[in-house]
């Protein structure tokens, strides 16, 4: 394991700022924590607000992630408030947290770690706690305890599983105090502990003793076949991600509580978005011989639970070589159909077992097919990372601690027991409450400048993962990197695309499902307008129109529709269309009738995915100039010729002309397109929203 610590990074740092420093370099190797996992701390003397000199620790806050954690983030605690703890003999949990709180130097800071006790209970200035996957792979083996001492000797002392909390803390502080001699503490199916009397050494420890676990790892496991034979070949890559491009629509739609059969009533619907990984770690594990009965062992540690939940999903189907035919793929969907109801009735199962009410709905966040790779479901795009980056730790811990010996998760009542564990359900309480269109995903056409950007940025706003699709491929990567700069990554990915050819838009779909498993909303809004009078209108101009403006919303929304009647979640599709389609304007016929034959189109929509659930609805605005492509220097001077007006005094003109005396902007466009993409309007279809600043010739009829 490598040391990361540099001392003219660290020189002229002290205190918090050293704290800070120490604990990103611990959160930037992924072998030691992950995605919030872990914790540092450090006590020191400090003057409160009175003057006085205090002891004081300062602890990691809880929902803080090592990686990227500032000196802000550590709230202090009052040592001489803690220190008399230790004489207790038990303390519940909400007890702890409540006395915590009374702690705190600075009213209001962020809530301290569920084990500041243990921190503050060892008698060390420095102390850093690790998950790392050495240490994970000598604990979680059948005789864990004597790989331990193998490796360390006396320097380690062996702390029995315990969920986090008053009795765990004392039980490492009375051994840290009662072996001095110790370096640090090897916590059963948990973690490390380690510390110094800088923060140099407590650094240095914790990359020593993980060290010292992986070469052991390494010695044991030489030349063994850790998973066994390999069992199952893997399709070739580009089979691979063709089956999950082809299956993901329906694993996503089952997985969120779709209906699974006509006239099931099925679950209550809280969509997932789909990651598919299919590293040959993955696939090495789940077509071993060994992997379909090690992955029903279980999660490593209580940190790797709250992400993975207690075992994943297997599929295991015959998955065809080549392009699945539709007869081929439905004994698939069945197969994943019918694996999803086992994991529900195990689970249930397991929870009456051992509890008694399910914590959470009867689904999985990992799917394993094997030869393809696996699947990691969850509300969105970050989230599903952390699940695939916490199982591909999982399948390593599993694989080194087969080379040491025998896995061994946590049992099966520890497990519920962390699922169920107040603590835990209250500290996700605390998480900000979802957006409106959270778990959602929308391709928008055109999202590379005026309406369709504003859209874009309107939905991502709201929570939706977004497609920015445009024929500009270069301007469409740039309007995803604006949405993911302002909203997160990977809440945005930017494709090529020309809705006037099949193989594109099909291409386009294909990205959106590969990104994100599926598809909620589609905003229809790429379109060209071309100003001619219908005696000098060119007949490639004519078509041209009705291609983009016509037959590209065909194309877009036959692919969205397939995609959305898979999924059974219902949908929304939203055409943005024109005031012309109601109110045709002179020498703008190619224009016109494409937009009124796209309106047309979606009103049929409407009618056939009714019983789906689809919704499509049509907004009809008029001159938005604002970072607009269809109004080109042409364009504008046909437009200014056919109304007998100059092309500088175009925009003042049609502000003048509507009944509100209003210049009409994309972000109006873009707020009625989050209106029909919402549940705000569910029970709205087939209608015509007018965002025009009121031109009475175009009122719907």
């Amino acid at each position: 394991m490598d040391n990361l610590w540099r001392d003219n990074e660290a020189a002229g740092l002290a205190g918090l700022d050293l704290l800070a420093y120490r604990s990103r370099l611990i959160g930037r190797d992924p072998d030691l924590v992950l995605w919030g996992g872990g914790n540092t701390s450090l006590k020191q003397t400090e003057t409160d607000f009175r003057g006085r000199a205090v002891r004081v620790m300062r602890i990691k806050g809880s929902g803080s992630d090592l990686k990227t954690i500032e000196p802000a983030q550590f709230p202090g605690i009052r040592l001489d408030d803690i220190e008399p703890l230790l004489q207790r003999d038990a303390m519940s949990d909400e007890e702890m947290v409540a006395w915590l709180v009374r702690c705190l130097v600075e009213p209001g800071s962020a809530r301290p770690s569920i084990e500041t006790l243990l921190h503050g209970f060892v008698p060390h200035p420095h102390i850093d706690h690790t998950h790392a996957d050495a240490i994970l792979a000598l604990t979680n083996t059948a005789d864990g305890r004597r790989h331990v001492e193998a490796v360390y000797g006396r320097e380690a002392i062996w702390i029995p599983y315990r969920r986090p909390g008053f009795r765990l803390s004392r039980e490492v502080a009375d051994s840290a105090r009662s072996r001095p001699e110790a370096r640090c503490v090897v916590l059963e199916k948990h973690g490390l502990i380690t510390w110094g009397q800088t923060a140099r050494e407590s650094y240095d420890a914790t990359i020593e003793i993980n060290t010292r676990a992986e070469e052991y790892a390494r010695e044991r496991g030489r030349g063994r076949a850790v998973f066994g034979a390999p069992a199952r070949p893997s399709l070739s890559l580009s089979e691979r991600r063709r089956v999950f491009r082809r299956l993901a629509p329906c694993l996503r739609g089952l997985l969120s509580g779709a209906p699974a059969g006509a006239g099931s009533p099925g679950p209550p619907i809280e969509r997932v978005v789909l990651r598919f990984d299919d590293g040959q770690d993955i696939l090495d594990f789940i077509g071993s011989e060994a992997g379909p009965q090690l992955c029903l062992a279980g999660p490593a540690t209580p940190d790797h639970l709250l992400y993975v939940r207690p075992r994943p999903m297997l599929v295991d189907a015959a998955w065809p070589a080549g392009p699945p035919s539709p007869a081929d793929e439905a004994p698939l969907r069945e197969a994943i159909a019918s694996a999803l109801q086992k994991y529900a009735d195990w689970y249930r199962l397991y929870v009456r077992k051992h509890g008694g009410e399910p914590p959470v709905r009867p689904a999985p966040r990992v799917v394993l097919l094997p030869g393809v790779g696996m699947v990691a479901a969850w509300k969105d795009a970050r989230h599903t990372r952390m699940v695939a980056d916490m199982y591909r730790h999982t399948v390593r811990v599993v694989g080194m601690a087969q080379g040491i010996g025998e896995y061994r998760s946590l049992g099966l009542q520890d497990t519920y027991d962390v699922e169920s564990w107040p603590l835990e359900l209250y500290r996700m309480s605390l998480a900000p409450p979802e957006k409106e269109l959270a778990r959602r995903v929308a391709l928008v056409t055109g999202a590379a400048g005026g309406i369709g950007r504003a859209i874009a940025r309107r939905l991502a706003a709201e929570g939706c993962h977004v497609v920015a699709a445009d024929l500009d491929g270069d301007k469409a990567d740039a309007a995803a990197a604006e949405i993911c700069e302002a909203q997160g990554p990977e809440r945005a990915v930017g494709v090529r695309m020309d809705v006037a050819d099949e193989a594109s838009v099909e291409a386009a779909f294909d990205a959106a499902v590969a990104s994100y498993g599926g598809l909620d909303v589609l905003v229809s809004n790429a379109g060209i307008a071309l100003s001619a009078p219908i005696d000098r209108l060119e007949l490639k101009d004519w078509r041209r129109s009705l291609e983009v403006n016509a037959t590209g919303h065909f194309l877009s929304a036959r692919a969205a529709l397939r995609i959305m009647k898979e999924q059974g979640l219902g949908g929304s599709m939203v055409f943005i269309a024109s005031k012309n389609v109601l109110a045709p304007g002179k020498d703008f016929g190619a224009y016109s009738a494409s937009k009124a034959a796209q309106t047309q189109l979606a009103r049929i929509l409407a009618i056939e995915g009714g019983e789906a659930g689809i919704r499509v609805n049509i907004i009809n605005p008029d001159a938005v100039f604002q970072d607009s492509n269809l109004w080109s220097s042409g364009v504008r001077e046909e437009r200014a010729r056919a109304h007998g007006i100059k092309p500088d005094e175009l925009e003042d003109f049609y502000r003048r002309r509507n009944l509100l005396g209003a210049r009409v902007f994309a972000e109006d466009v873009a707020e009625a397109a989050f209106w029909l993409a919402s549940d705000r309007s569910a029970k709205t279809t087939g209608c015509i929203l007018t965002v025009d600043g009121g031109v009475r010739e175009a009122f719907p009829r």
